[in-house]
């Protein structure tokens, strides 16, 4: 029987089939998160050196960027919804292996590669798939952005509580490095059980499918008016004006405006959640994994927070939001900077949220961005490029712990303010000049 147009009247949540693949993200970002949460108890309980967890913090990324540039092509080939439960079956294994690491700590390394092999396979593929559940036929009534939006907000939403239902478990549960590591099981089995519901929107080959029955179909063009300009995801406009389209192919465009940007994505992060609690932690004996716990709330939370603003920006200019989450980044290194070298645990909790709105706006940027120049039949691709070179910034903790052998450790937080500043004013160059 042909499917018709639901009723005028009908509540879009019938339709919201996002709301299924939403918590793949949300599982992403917890599988990456509990482990930052737990480096001060791995250095204390284990006896790791401030290295070792820096470098295992680090390691994540080695997995995760083969896993976004493998996981989003088999997407684009194979469909989402394979590659994203296969993706979370191995992101529940890797969580096995670091509970295992508790005892046998070797096992730390492969669990913390395959956590970013099955975080990145579902960053390409996750994002991609709420992207197109965002548009008709399966959902008729979001807005311009809303995809990168709701992308983001699950992914934050998934780093903030996993740091922090892992450092509360650490702090007061038995076997800490064991059971905190129990709710993300949980969540990977919610996931992927809500993912196996949501429609296919991609067929073998790259082939958009065929909506499923229950998803809502145009009307005939006769019987509605036009749609209003803002009613699905639109092109964001040209590099130098709110208005004209761009002239660059799409290919160019990520790598005049978006690459630049995406590596500071989670460098601001990282900082926030790897370095600063060991460096300004030294007055709270005892209270070292809760402190590490509340940095991982705020920083991803302010990124939540900032989402309206990231919003209204992008509304007036197209690099808008990237400006203005690169000066948050900036502003959030000074901060830094100070909250070190005075060993100030409040001035830190500051930084960390200035850089949490710092990675909230250059996210919902780049993703904004993604949305808007990727060939449908090659999205997955270009998020999964995207989501790489943000990841890179995943290797800044342990640069910064490198270079505190010769270097005062505030004067490092201040030294990456001068590649900040220059990204800052390459994107506005770029993006306020006609390209021809």
């Amino acid at each position: 029987m042909t499917t018709t147009a639901p009723p005028t009247g009908r509540h879009p949540l019938l339709h919201r089939h996002w709301l299924r693949t939403g918590w793949v993200m949300t599982a992403s970002g917890w599988s990456a998160n509990q482990f930052s949460a737990l480096l001060g108890a791995y250095h204390s309980d284990l006896g790791l050196t401030a290295a070792t967890t820096t470098a295992l913090f680090g390691v994540y990324v080695l997995g995760l960027i083969p896993g976004l540039l493998l996981g989003g092509p088999a997407a684009d080939r194979r469909g989402r919804r394979p590659v994203v439960l296969a993706a979370l079956g191995l992101s529940a294994l890797a969580t096995g292996l670091l509970m295992a690491g508790s005892v046998v700590t070797g096992l730390l390394w492969p669990g913390r590669f395959l956590t970013g092999i099955g975080a990145g396979a579902l960053l390409g593929a996750g994002s991609a798939w709420i992207k197109e559940l965002s548009s008709p036929p399966y959902d008729t009534h979001s807005t311009g952005g809303a995809a990168a939006r709701r992308s983001g907000l699950f992914l934050s939403a998934g780093f903030a509580t996993g740091g922090l239902v892992a450092a509360l478990t650490a702090q007061w549960a038995p076997a800490p490095l064991l059971t905190a590591y129990l709710p993300h099981l949980v969540l990977s089995v919610i996931a992927a059980l809500l993912a196996a519901r949501a429609p296919e929107t991609a067929r073998p080959g790259g082939r958009p499918a065929a909506p499923a029955s229950d998803a809502p179909v145009p009307a005939p063009a006769t019987a509605l008016a036009p749609a209003p300009a803002d009613s699905t995801e639109v092109r964001s406009p040209a590099p130098y004006g709110p208005a004209a389209e761009p002239s660059t192919a799409p290919a160019t465009a990520f790598r005049r405006l978006v690459a630049p940007v995406a590596p500071w994505v989670f460098v601001a992060p990282s900082i926030a959640l790897a370095t600063l609690p060991g460096l300004v932690d030294a007055g709270l004996t005892g209270w070292q994994t809760v402190y590490a716990g509340l940095i991982t709330v705020v920083t991803p939370g302010t990124g939540l927070l900032v989402a309206p603003l990231a919003r209204r920006l992008a509304a007036r200019h197209r690099i808008a939001t990237a400006v203005a989450g690169l000066a948050a980044v900036i502003l959030g290194l000074l901060l830094a900077a100070f909250a070190v070298a005075r060993i100030r645990p409040d001035a830190a909790l500051l930084a960390a949220a200035v850089l949490g709105a710092g990675y909230g706006l250059c996210v919902a940027y780049g993703l904004t961005e993604v949305a808007a120049l990727a060939p449908p039949d090659r999205l997955a691709r270009f998020t999964a490029r995207f989501w790489a070179l943000c990841y890179l910034g995943f290797c800044t903790p342990y640069a910064i712990t490198l270079l505190t052998g010769p270097f005062a450790p505030a004067t490092v937080l201040l030294a990456a303010v001068v590649p900040a500043a220059a990204t800052l004013a390459l994107i506005a160059r770029r993006g306020t000049r006609p390209t021809v």
